[in-house]
Parts: C-alpha cells; structure tokens; sequence
C-alpha cells in the first residue's frame, strides 16, 4: 500500500511540478487507516512526506531532463534565487515542525491549500512561451521562496502546490517554465526539510522506504507525460487536485 500511494503521488508531482505531498499527506494521513493497515499521526505523514518530496522531485527533473522537450526545460537563475530562499526556509520550517502539535500542521495544510486553489483561479495574463531570458523580481522571489519554504517545512511538503501559483501570478513567469523550475526549487526545498526532519527525530523506516519506492518509480512517467500535455490541462488538473485534498483535509479539521 504504501509503494502504491508513493507512486500516486509521485506521478502528479512529475506531472504538474510540485513534490506530491499535496496529495500524499491527507493519503498517508487517512487511507492506511481507513484500510486497517496502520495509524500515522500527523507528524509522522509529514516526516514521510517529506522524503517522498525529495525521491519524487529528484526523480522528476531526471525524467524532464530525459524526455528531450525543449519547452519543458529548467531555468537556471530562476532555480538558483528560489531555491536558496526555499532551502534556508525549509530547514527552519522543518526544524519547528517537531514543536507543534499535530492538528496545528493540519490546519497549516489546510491554509496552503485554499490559497493554492484561489491564486490558481485568478486568470492568467501571462505568457505561455518559453524564454531563456526571462525577467522576474529577485529580490521578491528569494523573500516570497523563505515563506514558502517555512511553511511547507512544517508540513513535510516541497512547497510546489503553493509555489507554483506564486510563481505564475505574481512573478509572472511563463507556465511551462514554471512547472519544470519548479520541481528542481521543490528538490533543494526537500533538502532543508529533510535535514531539518532528521534532527527531529520520530521518522518511521519502513513505511518511508516503501514510499519513496514508489516515488522514484512514478515520478519520472509524469516528467515525460507533461511535457506532452496541453498546458492549460495542467493547470486546471491543478486545481482539481488540491481542491479534492483541501475539502477532505477542512471536513477533517471541522
């Protein structure tokens, strides 16, 4: 089972950018119980999260380099400013994360997820073409990728479910480029929470490997299907996803 919900999650993490854990923390959270199979608290779905984030990412930028797409490349600035924001965020989130209680990191989840859903609905005015010289804000994204970073530490997540829509509407960066920058910014993210995890302590083994076996197996099919894909059934998939995961995280929280 929990091979089976690492590659789940991990095919929507290469499929849409982000790192899984918007749809694998409330699976990890309720479906092993529903089954009868085990009981994670919710500190123990954000440690696992948080390794299948960093499998499914890293997975998931090898399956975008190999599909030989131009129009779903990494841009590099982009990467190396987000991502050094995103890494100093993630490690402090993830660090925090041990000293709240379980129904807070919940409620945090459950925040990300309806800001995600609103943001992705704005239209958008962009451009969808890829550009090798893009312009965006530095200093704004570096700022907006150690909130982002704080918060998805916490959560156990890479952040992409609500990084994404941030980069899009308010840094204005082109959709395709978004969805595959973002990835390797949800990779260095999962680096700091995953340190920040680790020091923490409390992570199960077992169910961990079992999951990230999974992600290393989905991630790289939804890398190669993205490229394929119409770019607007990738964003309004999106949005399906994390409303779907949003209504069953609040009834819980309710």
């Amino acid at each position: 089972m929990m091979v089976v919900l690492g590659l789940v999650g991990s095919f929507f993490s290469g499929l849409l950018g982000i790192g899984g854990a918007i749809i694998n923390y409330p699976l990890l959270l309720y479906v092993p119980s529903v089954m009868g199979v085990a009981h994670f608290s919710a500190h123990e779905v954000s440690s696992i999260s948080m390794f299948q984030v960093f499998f499914a990412s890293l997975a998931g930028i090898i399956g975008y380099r190999t599909s030989g797409k131009s129009s779903a490349s990494i841009h590099t600035e982009l990467v190396m400013y987000m991502g050094s924001g995103i890494l100093v965020g993630s490690l402090l989130g993830g660090w925090v994360s041990g000293y709240i209680q379980g129904d807070m990191i919940n409620f945090i989840y459950g925040i990300l997820a309806v800001l995600a859903v609103i943001l992705m609905l704005i239209p958008n005015r962009g451009t969808e073409e890829q550009n090798s010289k893009l312009n965006f804000n530095k200093s704004l994204a570096v700022g907006l990728a150690v909130l982002i970073g704080m918060v998805s530490g916490i959560v156990g997540a890479g952040g992409g479910f609500i990084l994404i829509p941030i980069m899009i509407k308010i840094l204005k960066i082109p959709t395709r480029t978004t969805i595959a920058s973002s990835l390797a910014i949800v990779f260095v993210s999962a680096i700091g929470g995953l340190i920040g995890k680790i020091s923490g302590g409390g992570i199960p083994l077992w169910p961990t490997l079992f999951t990230v076996m999974g992600s290393v197996i989905g991630a790289p099919v939804g890398s190669i299907l993205s490229a394929k894909i119409n770019v607007n059934v990738l964003r309004y998939g999106l949005i399906v996803l994390i409303t779907c995961t949003a209504i069953k995280v609040w009834s819980s929280i309710l």
